[in-house]
């Protein structure tokens, strides 16, 4: 095998994860020296740290004061689950997806909560499904960004400003990096665990009034799990909403997110979080332009993520092989990278086609990801070189 030289620049920071996500750039433990470690969240410092957090979101995200704002368990996975076992069964609902997650959701609606008056509105991997086709007199549910595919819808025209139905969007690895049009989301989630890059298994959910309405006007006719309740007496629980939690949070994790909240604050807020992602993705997109070898997921330009970037292999080498040694290329790949030390965690999702997942989000350095794109070619190259030594 011709031995292929080593590009001469590495990434400082190698961790493109999609989640949970680099920290923040200049992160160290000292950042969490203030957090409400050993004391209860119920106490006075532990629901003003929760209460802090909450009201940062609402300003980093620009979340409209009407709309409520609750810490939730589970991750992003937890408050999807809260909303849907909650909102859905008053009317017929539309389920939109393109990718794993969205294909979750689809699958617990139909299986879990056992709803009959569904339809799926579907697209595989690389597309978007006909938007145009959702009836938004329906409950929708859907995902922004698909952080499996790297599709994401460009915005929400497809959802009318009058509409009887809600919508419920997953949108966990689009906020804090991509513009989220509250007039037309009743239910928005997300976990900071992505963009921000905080740590796992804590949720957020923001609730529209009008998703409230339907919360103290509808009763589902499963049993409700009390992780799940947002209710008592046929009122919400504000309380949620203002930092008293539905179950024990990590203070330590809250602590972490009010630090990245402070970051995000110090750089302009989301106005440059959506810029820092913006300009990592346009790195990889001039990368892949002149590029023979790769082409994204995404084949419409209009909706290519700007975080969760996925890439497949369309050199004919990779192309004709079957899906289980494309497979085994793009581990090959992936694996290069992590042994070099330059990239790690960036293989394609396991039910996604195979190729490579890059996290551009707003705490990744551009000049990371510049530093790791000459790499890819090392990779590929030594990839190649091991698949005609096998043939």
């Amino acid at each position: 095998m011709t031995d292929i030289s080593r590009p001469a620049v590495r990434p400082a920071n190698p961790r493109f994860s999609s989640g949970p996500c680099t920290k923040r750039p200049g992160w160290t433990l000292e950042a969490l020296s203030d957090a409400s470690l050993g004391r209860s969240h119920r106490s006075k410092e532990g629901k003003n740290k929760l209460a802090e957090a909450i009201n940062l979101t609402r300003e980093v995200l620009r979340v409209p004061d009407d709309y409520r704002i609750g810490i939730v368990p589970a991750s992003d996975t937890g408050a999807v689950e809260m909303a849907m076992w909650s909102l859905l069964g008053e009317r017929g609902v539309d389920m939109v997806a393109w990718e794993s997650f969205g294909s979750g959701w689809v699958s617990d609606v139909t299986k879990q909560l056992k709803l009959t008056d569904v339809r799926k509105i579907e697209a595989g991997y690389g597309h978007l499904p006909d938007l145009s086709s959702i009836d938004c007199n329906r409950d929708v549910v859907f995902t922004w960004n698909g952080t499996t595919s790297g599709v994401r819808v460009p915005n929400a025209d497809f959802i009318p400003a009058e509409r009887k139905g809600l919508t419920i969007c997953d949108a966990t690895s689009a906020a804090f990096a991509q513009e989220l049009d509250y007039a037309k989301l009743d239910v928005v989630t997300f976990s900071w665990q992505k963009v921000l890059g905080g740590e796992g298994a804590h949720g957020v959910i923001i609730l529209s009034p009008r998703a409230v309405e339907r919360l103290e006007s509808y009763t589902p006719a499963w049993p409700m799990p009390k992780i799940f309740l947002m209710t008592k007496g046929g009122k919400l629980i504000e309380g949620i909403f203002k930092g008293e939690t539905i179950n024990t949070p990590s203070m330590l994790c809250v602590e972490d997110y009010i630090d990245a909240l402070f970051w995000s604050k110090s750089l302009g807020g989301l106005p440059a979080l959506i810029g820092r992602a913006n300009d990592n993705f346009d790195a990889i997109r001039k990368f892949v332009e002149a590029t023979s070898w790769l082409d994204f997921l995404a084949v419409d330009p209009a909706t290519r993520s700007n975080t969760s970037v996925c890439l497949t292999f369309v050199d004919p080498r990779v192309t004709k092989l079957d899906p289980a040694g494309q497979a085994a290329f793009a581990k090959e790949v992936a694996f290069s990278l992590e042994n070099a030390g330059v990239a790690f965690d960036i293989g394609h999702y396991r039910d996604a086609p195979a190729g490579l997942r890059i996290w551009t989000g707003a705490t990744v350095e551009r000049t990371d990801v510049e530093a790791l794109l000459p790499w890819l070619n090392w990779a590929f190259e030594n990839a190649i070189q091991k698949l005609k030594a096998a043939a």
